[in-house]
């Protein structure tokens, strides 16, 4: 029993050392939330100056390439 108890330790120990980011990870990170908050925003005032949906997410797919995972820059919302 004691040996489980380590074991699991470890694993847990080992997922968790996984799992995190170092500075430079961080940034990275950041680096992108900013580069899809701004694509996200450029759809939004796509969307409201009448351009179409369409329009809008060809848009934004480009403007988020290499940075947002799917078809939706990462997100979606509800219709």
């Amino acid at each position: 029993m004691k040996t489980l108890f380590v074991l699991l330790g470890i694993g847990l120990s080992a997922n968790l050392f996984a799992q995190g980011h170092g500075k430079k990870e961080q940034q990275q990170d950041a680096k992108r939330h900013r580069v899809m908050a701004a694509a996200h925003e450029a759809a939004a005032k796509c969307l409201e100056a009448g351009k179409g949906e369409k329009v809008c997410l060809e848009q934004l797919l480009k403007d988020c390439k290499g940075v947002g995972i799917g078809k939706y820059c990462g997100m979606k919302h509800q219709h």
